[in-house]
């Protein structure tokens, strides 16, 4: 008999978290008891599981020894609040927030490292990537026996839901308003982000740069175990509501075999590679899916050792909660 495991999903009225719960659900994953767990502001909202409405409380008064795994899939200062609480109790913890440093809960994702796994103690933290970080790990770990990458530029087209629903209301009032000659207050965002891109997602350091930006060079690095790659990176804020979409230019050490190349790419996990005369969108693929979409796949202009590439992907299913539980299902192998 297969055994269940009692589970806690930390955030779980956000989008993410719903998401989680949802594919929790889809995948059959063996869940004996789900306790859902947020803010007191949430608290007292219900979701769906398995038929039935599942009542969120307040996370302040949960008492962890209660479950085997918690999902935080609320912000880094709730992680850093609970997380502590959570191992204590012997329960294992997947972190979605990034607070946690990488010595302590290594950044993972299945189809680029999930060898990781083998030198972990009980009980278990993990981190779940930044969504830009997980699709980009997906398309570029099978390339790494192909290619010696020397350098990765990449600008990244992020989704309003990248920061939440608050986010995706304002962009849904924005159009709304501009869509009816109705004269346009930004509230959310400093400027009008409907029909706009805004170069910067957050707030830049001295240097210029984003924390997700920063966030995104240091996991990409960390779970394609290049610590010294180089990596160029913009994020910025796209008017669409879900599903991120990364231009992307590796730059080789050698002649890029293009065949050999698509070979890979169509060969593995987690990936869609899209025939070359077409190429991916979110909103007309990749919403709603699993998989990471990659095509316009070429070389260079002029530069043989260079290669580009189109990716697209859903950052709130397959960039965040879908990797997520994948973790989930390799830990309860050996690790719950």
């Amino acid at each position: 008999m297969t055994p269940s495991f009692d589970i806690a999903v930390i955030g779980a009225t956000g989008t993410v978290g719903e998401t989680l719960v949802q594919i929790l659900e889809e995948r059959d994953f063996p869940v004996a008891n789900l306790h859902l767990l947020a803010s007191s502001e949430s608290a007292g909202h219900s979701v769906p599981f398995r038929g039935k409405n599942v009542r969120v409380r307040e996370v302040d008064e949960f008492d962890f020894s209660k479950v085997q795994l918690a999902f935080f899939a609320a912000g880094p200062a709730v992680t850093l609040s609970f997380a502590p609480r959570a191992s204590a109790a012997n329960c294992a913890v997947i972190d979605l927030s990034g607070a946690l440093p990488s010595a302590q809960a290594p950044n993972v994702v299945p189809e680029a490292n999930a060898q990781v796994l083998a030198g972990l103690k009980r009980p278990v933290q993990l981190s779940s990537p930044s969504a830009s970080a997980t699709a980009l790990a997906v398309a570029l770990a099978p390339l790494q026996g192909l290619l010696d990458i020397q350098r990765v530029n990449l600008t990244a087209s992020l989704a309003i839901s990248s920061q939440g629903r608050e986010a995706v209301s304002e962009l849904a009032r924005q159009t709304a308003e501009l869509l009816n000659v109705r004269p346009l207050e930004p509230r959310f965002f400093d400027r009008q982000v409907a029909f706009n891109l805004l170069a910067q997602v957050g707030t830049p350091d001295a240097q210029g740069h984003t924390l997700l930006e920063k966030r995104l060079v240091r996991e990409l690095r960390e779970v394609l175990e290049q610590p010294l790659l180089k990596i160029s990176v913009t994020c910025i804020q796209a008017p669409v509501f879900f599903g991120d979409s990364y231009s992307v230019t590796l730059q080789s050490a050698g002649v890029v075999d293009l065949a050999a190349v698509n070979a890979a790419l169509e060969a593995a996990p987690g990936l869609e590679l899209v025939e070359a005369g077409d190429y991916p969108t979110a909103v007309g693929d990749a919403v709603g899916q699993d998989v990471v979409y990659v095509g316009r796949v070429r070389g260079g202009v002029d530069d043989p050792a260079e290669l580009n590439l189109w990716l697209t992907s859903d950052n709130v299913r397959k960039g965040a909660a879908l990797n997520a539980v994948q973790l989930a299902e390799l830990l309860i192998k050996d690790l719950l």
